[in-house]
């Protein structure tokens, strides 16, 4: 599928996985995606969110509070529920970690096993819902009738997808994912 992607989107592919390493978490999500298109300064994807008032510091800490569980596997709704008779996961996970260190409670990933003849490939896995933003962004530059998959088009399939991290804290940051659509639009329009 990579084929299709120019090297800056490769580059944002390999950023996302780096951005899951980076905080200890698996698999990478559309987040991840977010971020490192973020971190492309030159790319369109980064210009635009820019341009709509997206900063990285700012997601970053929103997805901080979304992840805050330690990896302990509890969802939102999870914590909420302890939080209401009392019990601050996040501070007992902070607890824990100041014992036994950074990361005690994630799970530990194995090394990739490597096999005679097979490729490596891009460091995944990918969460579903990344790898379904990263199918829509061929989807987007198909029905834009272009023959090369860029940053725009990995960000339009992280909106078009909608229903991961990486949506949910753009909205939360205020962002409205269709004016956002609107605005990747227009500048590609611009840039043609």
């Amino acid at each position: 599928m990579f084929e299709r992607f120019t090297d800056r989107a490769r580059g944002v592919v390999k950023g996302a996985v780096q951005e899951a390493r980076a905080e200890g978490q698996r698999p990478v999500g559309t987040e991840h995606l977010l971020l490192a298109l973020l971190a492309d300064e030159a790319g369109l994807a980064s210009r635009v969110l820019t341009d709509a008032g997206v900063r990285a510091d700012d997601l970053r800490g929103r997805i901080r509070r979304h992840t805050a569980d330690g990896g302990v596997g509890l969802g939102a709704a999870d914590a909420a529920a302890l939080r209401e008779i009392g019990i601050d996961l996040a501070a007992i996970v902070a607890r824990i970690e100041q014992s036994f260190g950074p990361d005690a409670l994630r799970e530990a990933v194995p090394a990739p096993r490597r096999r005679w003849g097979r490729r490596r490939h891009l460091g995944g896995p990918f969460s579903p819902r990344s790898k379904k933003a990263l199918e829509l962004s061929l989807r987007e530059a198909i029905r834009l009738h272009h023959r090369h998959i860029g940053t725009e088009h990995i960000l339009l399939g992280v909106l078009r997808e909608g229903q991961g991290l990486g949506a949910l804290v753009l909205i939360e940051a205020g962002v409205d994912l269709d004016d956002l659509r609107r605005r990747v639009e227009t500048a590609l329009r611009a840039a043609a």
